[in-house]
Order: C-alpha cells, then sequence, then structure tokens
C-alpha cells in the first residue's frame, strides 16, 4: 500500500473537571481544572522527564522519553523527517528488525510536539512503543509525493527477502500494537484522498490478538479500516467520505461500541468480488466456511449511519446457515436504502430512515435448550440500566485521560518527591507520602520505572494518576505470602468511598512469589452524576515473577476485586498472567500460576470495555453478587499448563471470596463464572482454550475443556456474539453444558449469536 499526500493527526481529549472528594495534607485547594496558559505546549513535553528502565544494562543512561525534535526532525511540513523520526525510535539498542521478539526493559515514548512532519518512507515501530503527540496542539505526520513503503506507520514490518516473515510473531506479545491485548490506539484523525479510484487505506491490520482502539476518524480514502485481528474492541469510530468505512477480512470477534458512517462513497475494492459500479458501502465483510479466512463475529452498537446506500455487505449469503455471526443493536440510519445486503445478490434487511433496535444474524440459544434457531432477523434486546446509558440512551464511554489543559505545575512527580522507581527499593512509603499530601490537588506523575513496594498503596478517592510509558508498582515481600489470608497491594479508595479516580498508562504486577498478593482492589465509587468518574484506561495487571516451573512459582491470590460498594469503567484492561518469557530470545513457555483474574461484586455501573484475563487458575472472571454491567468484548485464555495440575492447584476455593468449585470432570479454569448477578449485558466475548499440559492435539476435537463459561440458575445476563476456541460446551447452565460446539462451528472458532433467558 502506498499512501500519497495523507496526513496523519495525532489527536487530542480534553479531560474535564469533576469535583474532588479527598484532599491532600499539603493541598490548599483542589484541583479544579486545567491552568495551562493558551500558547503553553502540552505538559508532557515540559515536565521533567527522569523515567528509567529498571532492568536495562544500563538504566542509568538508557533514555525512555524521546522528543523527536532532539534527535533532529523539524516539523516544518518540508524537510524529511523521516530519518529522524525512526532515530529516535531505534536509539538504545531497543528491541526490533525481526532479530528480538520481545523486550521489557527498552520501552520508550516517541514524542511529537506540535509541527507537521513529512514522511517519505515507513516509521518503523519497535516493541514497547508509546507514540504520543501535543495534545493541545495535535502534530500531523505527513506522507510525502514520493511517499514509498507499506504504510506511514508501520507496526510489524514485514522483513526483505523474509518469505513473509516479520519483525514479530503474530501473538504471544504483550506492549506492542497490531497484535497484542495491551495495545491502543486513541485520538487519531487520518485524513485521505476524495479522488475517485484513489487506493488510500487509514488502517490496514492483518493479524495478532488485540486490543483496543477508540477515538478514531477517518476522512477519505478506499477504506477506512480494512482489519482483520482474533479480536478487538472499537469504540467510538468515525468514518466520512470513504468508499468502504470498514473492511472486514476475518476475526473471531470484534465489537464495536459507537460508530458513525457519514457519506461512504463508489469505488473498485478488492477480495470481495466487487465491481466499480457497486453503491456506496458502509461495511463489507468476507464471509468463508471452516479454517478458512472469514469474518466469524461482529457486534456493533449505537451507530449512526448518513447518507450510504448500504450499511452491511456480506461476501457471501448464509444460506440458511451460520457463516458469520452479526448483531446490531440501536443503529440509527438517515438515507440508508440497504441495512444489509449480499454481495450480488439479495436485500437481507432493508433500510431507510430507521432504527434498528436489535438484529441478528446466526444461531440464537435460550434458556437449557441446546437446540440452536439460525436467525436472520429480530432478537432480543437487553433491557439496558440508565445507570450504563448517557443523556442520548447510548452506552457510556470515556476517553483516556490526556490532562491537555493542565500545566506541568500541576503535576508532581514520585521520583521528584524520593520515590528511586529502580525495581530494588522499598518505595512503599515514599508513594504512600505522596498520595497523603498531594490527593486531590495534584495530578501524580508516575515517571517510568518499576517502583517496589512491601506493604499496601492505599489511593484516596479524588486522586487522578498518570503513568509514563506503563509505569510499573511491583508488590512484592513477605507480607504477600499467604494466600490463606491475602493482602492488597494496591488499594483504590476505602470501602464506601465516592469521588474521583483516573489511573491510566501504569501496571501493577508482583515480585514472586506472592501467594497472597491482590494486586488491586477497587473501592471507590462515582459521585452521583459523575458518569465514569473512577476508572482505568491502559492499565494492566501483570504477574511475572521468576522462578522454576513449580507450584511455588505463585504470582499472585487476586488480580482485581470490585467491591460491592464500588463503581468502574475500565478501557484496555489486561490481567495477564505469563504464559512465556517476554525477555527470553526464543520466548520459552514458562508456569506461573495465579489464582484468580477479575472479581466484581459491585452492584455497578460498571462498563469493561476491551478487557482481557488470561491464564489464572480458577477463573479468569467471576461475577459474584454483581449487577448494573457493560461487557464487550472481553477476552480470555485458560492456562496453558492445566489440568496438570487440576484446577484449582496450586490454589484452593475458598467461600469468602466467592471461588466456584471443581471435580475430576470440571478441572480446569472457568473463563467466566456468573452466580447470584443481575443486569449483565455481554456484548462480544472470546473465551480460548488452546492447550492440555501445553499439548494441542484436543483442538482437533475441540476437547481442550469441557466447559468455560457458567451462569447459575438465577443470574440474569444476555450473551451476545460469543465466541471459543477448543471448548465442547461453549455455555453452561449450573455446571451443565447447554451449547454444543458442534451447533455454531464459524470458522477456527464457534461463535453463538444470543443467549438469554
Amino acid at each position: 500500500m502506498v499512501l500519497f499526500a495523507t496526513l496523519l493527526c495525532l489527536g487530542t481529549v480534553l479531560s474535564s473537571c469533576h469535583r474532588v472528594f479527598s484532599l491532600g495534607s499539603l493541598c490548599s485547594a483542589p484541583l479544579n481544572g486545567g491552568a495551562a496558559a493558551p500558547g503553553d505546549p502540552y505538559w508532557l513535553e515540559t515536565i521533567k522527564h527522569q523515567g528509567t528502565s529498571a532492568f536495562n544494562p544500563n538504566p542509568s543512561s538508557y533514555q525512555v522519553f524521546r522528543n523527536v525534535k532532539d534527535f533532529g526532525a523539524t516539523g516544518n511540513g518540508v524537510t524529511d523527517d523521516t530519518a529522524a523520526i525512526n532515530s529516535a525510535m531505534s536509539a538504545g539498542g531497543r528491541c526490533g528488525t525481526g532479530t528480538c521478539p520481545s523486550s521489557t526493559v527498552t520501552p520508550a515514548i516517541v514524542y511529537f510536539p506540535q509541527g507537521t512532519y513529512l514522511i517519505s518512507s515507513a516509521i518503523n515501530t519497535y516493541y514497547y512503543t508509546q507514540m504520543i503527540g501535543d495534545a493541545r496542539n495535535p502534530p500531523t505526520l505527513l506522507a510525502s509525493p514520493n511517499f514509498s513503503g507499506f504504510a506511514v506507520i508501520d507496526a510489524d514490518p514485514y522483513i526483505p527477502n523474509g518469505y513473509g516473515a516479520q519483525w514479530f510473531a503474530n501473538q504471544d506479545n504483550f506492549y506492542r500494537s497490531q497484535v497484542s491485548q495491551a495495545t491502543s490506539l486513541i485520538n487519531v484523525v487520518v485524513e485521505m484522498s476524495t479522488a475517485s479510484g484513489n487506493n488510500h487505506q487509514g488502517m490496514f491490520m492483518e493479524n495478532g490478538s488485540g486490543g483496543f482502539m477508540g477515538d478514531i476518524v477517518f476522512n477519505g480514502g478506499k477504506y477506512g479500516i480494512q482489519v482483520g485481528n482474533q479480536q478487538f474492541t472499537v469504540r467510538n469510530l468515525t468514518v466520512s467520505n470513504a468508499n468502504i468505512a470498514v473492511s472486514g477480512i476475518w476475526n473471531w470477534g470484534f465489537t464495536f461500541q459507537g460508530v458513525t458512517i457519514n457519506n461512504c462513497q463508489v469505488g473498485p475494492t478488492q477480495n470481495d468480488a466487487s465491481t466499480a459500479d457497486n453503491p456506496r458501502i458502509g461495511w463489507l465483510r468476507l464471509d468463508y466456511w471452516r479454517h478458512q479466512p472469514s469474518v466469524g463475529s461482529e457486534a456493533i452498537i449505537d451507530a449512526v449511519v448518513i447518507n450510504t446506500p448500504i450499511f452491511v455487505r456480506t461476501s457471501t449469503a448464509s444460506n440458511g446457515k451460520l457463516g458469520g455471526s452479526l448483531v446490531l443493536n440501536n443503529i440509527k440510519l438517515n438515507n440508508v436504502p440497504t441495512a444489509v445486503g449480499v454481495n450480488n445478490g439479495p436485500t437481507v434487511l432493508a433500510g431507510g430512515t430507521t432504527t434498528i433496535t436489535s438484529w441478528g444474524q446466526g444461531n440464537v440459544f435460550s434458556g437449557t435448550s441446546g437446540t440452536p434457531t439460525f436467525t436472520q432477523g429480530n432478537i432480543v434486546s437487553a433491557s439496558k440500566p440508565s445507570s450504563l446509558l448517557d443523556s442520548s440512551g447510548r452506552i457510556f464511554g470515556k476517553s483516556h485521560p490526556q490532562y491537555a489543559n493542565y500545566a506541568a505545575n500541576q503535576f508532581i512527580s514520585v521520583k521528584s518527591q524520593g520515590a528511586a522507581g529502580d525495581g530494588h527499593t522499598d518505595d512503599t512509603a515514599a508513594i504512600q507520602n505522596v498520595f497523603n499530601q498531594y490527593a486531590g490537588c495534584r495530578i501524580i506523575f508516575f515517571d517510568a520505572g518499576t517502583y517496589y513496594i512491601t506493604n499496601t498503596i492505599s489511593i484516596p478517592a479524588g486522586t487522578q494518576i498518570v503513568g509514563e510509558a506503563w509505569s510499573v508498582i511491583l508488590a512484592g515481600g513477605s507480607a504477600f505470602q499467604n494466600q490463606n489470608s491475602p493482602k492488597v497491594a494496591v488499594q483504590a479508595g476505602t470501602a464506601g468511598s465516592t469521588g474521583l479516580m483516573e489511573i491510566s498508562d501504569m501496571i501493577l504486577s508482583t515480585a514472586g512469589p506472592a501467594p497472597g498478593a491482590i494486586l488491586l482492589e477497587w473501592n471507590v465509587h462515582d459521585p452521583s452524576g459523575q458518569q465514569g468518574a473512577a476508572g482505568l484506561w491502559d492499565t494492566h495487571i501483570s504477574q511475572c515473577p521468576s522462578g522454576s516451573v513449580n507450584t511455588n512459582c505463585q504470582a499472585a491470590f487476586l488480580g482485581i476485586h470490585l467491591t460491592s460498594g464500588s463503581s468502574a469503567y475500565f478501557e484496555g484492561t489486561w490481567v495477564w498472567t505469563a504464559d512465556h518469557d517476554l525477555d527470553a530470545g526464543n520466548s520459552a513457555q514458562i508456569s506461573v500460576f495465579t489464582g484468580r483474574g477479575v472479581l466484581s461484586q459491585s452492584a455497578g455501573p460498571v462498563w469493561l470495555i476491551g478487557t482481557a484475563s488470561e491464564h489464572a487458575a480458577l477463573y479468569q472472571y467471576n461475577l459474584a453478587g454483581a449487577q448494573n454491567h457493560w461487557i464487550g468484548f472481553v477476552q480470555t485464555e485458560t492456562p496453558y499448563y492445566q489440568p496438570v495440575p487440576a484446577a484449582p492447584a496450586p490454589y484452593s476455593s475458598t467461600s469468602a471470596y466467592n471461588d466456584p468449585s471443581f471435580s475430576s470432570s470440571i478441572n480446569m479454569a472457568w473463563g467466566m463464572w456468573v452466580q447470584n448477578s443481575y443486569s449483565i449485558i455481554l456484548f462480544g466475548g472470546g473465551f480460548y482454550s488452546f492447550f492440555q499440559n501445553y499439548a494441542q492435539s484436543c483442538l482437533n476435537t475441540w476437547s481442550c475443556q469441557s466447559q468455560i463459561f457458567n451462569i447459575d440458575s438465577s443470574s440474569t445476563i444476555t450473551v451476545y456474539s460469543l465466541s471459543t476456541v477448543g471448548v465442547t460446551y461453549q455455555l453452561s447452565v449450573s455446571q451443565t453444558g447447554v451449547v454444543n460446539e458442534g451447533s455454531n462451528q464459524d470458522g477456527f472458532q464457534e461463535t453463538l449469536t444470543v443467549w438469554s433467558r
């Protein structure tokens, strides 16, 4: 793909002001709003940069924050800045070029000040990189008229003469764009040609296991986005004046929340048997059959489509059986004659100027019946609790905080206040002092580093935290050793507390063994009338201690605990127990044991948007007495070592934490366990089981795990677009398998379109 005269703007989001309910001892007044002057640059550009990579071979000299202008970029729109930007990207012996599969010791923020940066060939991103632009005055990457290369930004370059090999593996990574759950794309505007016959593509994604992107805009082009990935969550996508707004190559499941499509245009396309005289298209799906490239599942909610003759077009007809699942919910059409059609085939759902309340294509199930009903028509519309909706009746969403209007002196650095961040020094007291003194009147800035703590850190309600290149809080020591008396590492608010809580760009982890560690206890609740005031963005839980492969290598008791009085907005959060060594050259598999993934007892509202939990011994998600939850897309993986040992080993089930029980026939971790929970909506999910004791022959018979998703007899949950891999029963009621995978084969995965009571 060659992009000509294409503009890529690194966007901005404005943070809003919230009342603060807790003030530190050195605060004279709450932080009521940004104080940046009109001409000030973005705070991230001017704040003192003293971040380090704690375990880099040369931590004192390795540079984490890189301003591209310090490497020779001009940003004047005339000088070719390609070499300077790639120098900023690669300096310091970073992981890339196909010789390094992954690394945690060479992180970087590549920062673009205000300006226009002329690009003549690809910017190749290295492993563990954040590209960030001035959020006050978004910079522009401008492809030159003589641009040569695959893409302006190439997240996984092909190796010359490598016979299709790329820099990185398509899965089994962590901090890398396109292929991993812990990656995101936010606040980006892409401007392309609107000339007839242009070949511009705003985004091309062909592989991987993602991921989240949100607040993105594509104008013009042949395709707004053309995407293929195991799973992804996309929130707040706008495409205008493109030939095709969204082209789906393949997936196991995508959730689109909040989509606007304006006036997509006619034009030639590829790989879909279309011709130049096809009408304007909003959504293109390539649907084939088992073990062939296909769009397995798409769930779209809260879309507005304007002046686009076809909203969704599939490449082949379903012919009365599952051949790609589709769910449409709250879709507002304005001058869209065909809502769903088939290429060179019939209209499946007529459009017009109308609203599609809830429509689906695929297999529908109800209660304890395992008999599917293939449906192309109206499907059950889950009752949406008002607490989950915004003022327009759509599922609420909140942008990743960037604090664009705030001045650098409104932040306080934990390193400037005495924290070392070197991975060895005990920073517990220093960090706690920062919260005690400055919560509510300063934004707490965790300079890049690894902050070792040996006791609970308590974060007061009213606190805003931002990391730098995913700063790490690392819990370890004697306090976290007893799984029979677990201890919280990071406590967000105290029980019953109400107020603002924003945490972004952080990682919470353990230095093992730490079998009694609860990484994050979330107690805080939104203030009345302030939806999403308490949340996590691009913040991950990673348990990856060193140690031999044995039952003593226990990383944590529990990843995240949402307590009964809390509310939460989590976006782009991955709770991950390592299955391979990120810093070994061969990505060797390892057995690390974590007890539990995410436990929610919250009465809500809770939004889990683009979240994942993997490799915990008992479960990945447990909803116990939970209410008013929006979940989508949600992804899980069962530990590769199971059933050797069988679940729950090396942990024990305990009623104090509402754990499931296990038996000789149910001896592997649950992807999701739902008990006594009400008003739950799961809108897109992928529950995967790829191994039995590291062997994969079970995939051939869909028998790696018998059951993976259990709902008790009383909970009220509506499930849309659920895909599984390697599992015999996709959904169970009271630990009895109901939905057999054999009914829902849909490519490599199996997909049920709807399950309800």
